[in-house]
């Protein structure tokens, strides 16, 4: 938006994304619900450019980034993510006779829930996950093969929650913190 177009009226389209922008913005703990229910109000009140783009002034330009979904597959391979990477709200992962391995330690996070769609035969898949973590491996279908979880998957956290769903042929789907965690809590 120009400066020159700030009397334009806008359309339900554009209210509507300023409401999805909103709506990661709570997502991410930037707003409380008091403050998202007053500023979906007046959103959806606006009539100018000028009118909506003041509702979201104050928060970062999130875009639609939060809903790229990255395709990870491969036969007879190795895949995998480690360090700093970007991790997309939505992963699909569609691997035969592969081990896989997604940490999400360093990982930059575009949002609090990523979800993991998974469609393995004779593979493994491993999902590191920081102290702070949960994940939800019930959405899994096994047909011969293993699902292990080693970190809480009580309550969502609002730091990463990781749901994975789909189905596991001759596999196994690992979900864990990283190695020597354990030791380090021990010996202080």
């Amino acid at each position: 938006m120009d400066c020159d177009d700030a009397n334009l009226r806008v359309s339900d389209g554009d209210r509507d994304h300023v409401r999805q922008q909103l709506e990661r913005a709570v997502g991410q703990g930037m707003l409380t619900l008091e403050e998202f229910s007053e500023r979906v109000d007046t959103a959806l009140s606006a009539r100018t450019r000028a009118e909506l783009r003041q509702v979201v002034a104050d928060l970062p330009e999130t875009g639609l980034v939060a809903t790229r979904e990255e395709v990870l597959g491969g036969w007879m391979s190795s895949i995998s993510r480690r360090g700093q990477w970007t991790v997309p709200s939505h992963i699909r992962l569609k691997t035969r006779l592969c081990s896989t391995t997604l940490d999400f330690t360093e990982a930059a996070l575009q949002s609090p829930v990523v979800t993991v769609d998974i469609d393995d035969y004779l593979s493994s898949t491993e999902l590191i996950l920081p102290d702070d973590a949960t994940v939800d491996l019930n959405g899994v279908d096994t047909f011969a093969a293993d699902t292990t979880v080693k970190v809480s998957h009580g309550p969502r956290s609002p730091r990463l929650h990781v749901v994975v769903r789909g189905r596991v042929r001759f596999g196994s789907v690992t979900a864990r913190h990283p190695f020597g965690r354990t030791w380090r809590r021990m010996l202080g």
